[in-house]
């Protein structure tokens, strides 16, 4: 299947090296993950795209873009655990996991170009550059207790809708698939991102650590203003006193958790990403019946399937 092909290709990257640089690069990428991005990428090009062609390749480009962003992400956290398991950070240190996120951007440019479709590459570039722009943008409004919900999906378009949508843009583009199909695809990506998003930060209140790879409460220690914490501060607005610190009493923060949770502050965000679910799936009435439709929207109920 196509979605063996691309972990071949992955592992392939992993192994161009030795030493500490494909040690390390091995256990990122093998630390698991849903691979959703490349699968996105997979079920919209055309059924009858070929798995030796440039469809395997921009599916294993956003997933190493993807890849890259996160061990970039725990280089400026200085995050100790992804998914339950010791980050290259803690295991090899800041800069060798520097080298690595740069190697995996590197990587996952060398697969774009070799597609030979300049469109792939603007694309691919465009969402690098996004992603960026989100990571600076979630810096700025780092513990600002005034975000609002349009600010709030900007960051997660830029974040993570704008990856989600350019691996649609890229399965469909280089498969041949019709322009104006391409364009409902992308915009399908982009909203299922975003909801994608908004569900894992709702996990944020409600997930086990085992299970998230992350500490309960962690936005709220973080000052991440996401669509729970801008719910529960609508309704209890004593909250703002504790999100604006950067230094927080774990008492302060299990008080604000508790308040998010009892407030209905996760039903209300859980009915905004279901919006976000609802609104991929209408887009995919644009899609004949020569393509994985069907399979797409399954792939929207996952992402639901993730907070039931």
């Amino acid at each position: 299947t196509g979605l063996r092909c691309v972990e071949a290709r992955l592992d392939a990257v992993a192994t161009r090296f030795s030493g500490q640089l494909r040690r390390s690069t091995e256990a990122t990428l093998n630390a698991g993950g849903k691979r959703l991005r490349p699968l996105l990428a997979l079920l919209c090009a055309r059924k009858d795209a070929p798995l030796d062609g440039p469809v395997i390749g921009v599916a294993v480009a956003v997933e190493l873009l993807h890849m890259a962003t996160l061990v970039h992400d725990d280089v400026l956290d200085g995050a100790a655990l992804r998914r339950g398991r010791p980050t290259v950070v803690r295991e090899a240190g800041v800069h060798v996991a520097t080298s690595v996120g740069n190697y995996l951007l590197a990587a996952a440019f060398s697969e774009i170009v070799d597609t030979r479709h300049p469109e792939a590459v603007a694309v691919l570039s465009d969402v690098a550059t996004g992603l960026s722009e989100g990571e600076i943008l979630q810096m700025h409004e780092a513990y600002l207790v005034a975000v609002e919900p349009d600010a709030y999906v900007r960051r997660c378009t830029l974040k993570t809708g704008g990856l989600f949508a350019a691996s649609c843009r890229l399965g469909a583009v280089v498969t041949g698939v019709p322009p104006a199909v391409a364009r409902e695809l992308e915009e399908y990506g982009r909203l299922l991102g975003v909801a994608f998003q908004i569900f894992d930060d709702i996990l944020d209140f409600t997930g086990e650590e085992m299970t998230t790879g992350k500490r309960t409460g962690t936005d709220v220690r973080d000052g991440t203003m996401t669509l729970p914490l801008i719910y529960a501060l609508a309704v209890s607005p004593g909250l703002a006193d504790v999100l604006g610190r950067r230094q927080k009493a774990e008492a302060d923060v299990v008080r604000v958790v508790d308040e998010v949770r009892r407030c209905g502050a996760l039903d209300r965000a859980r009915e905004a990403a279901l919006g976000y679910v609802a609104a991929a799936r209408e887009r995919l009435a644009a899609c004949p019946d020569d393509m994985e439709k069907d399979l797409l929207g399954q792939l929207a109920g996952r992402v639901v399937d993730r907070y039931s």
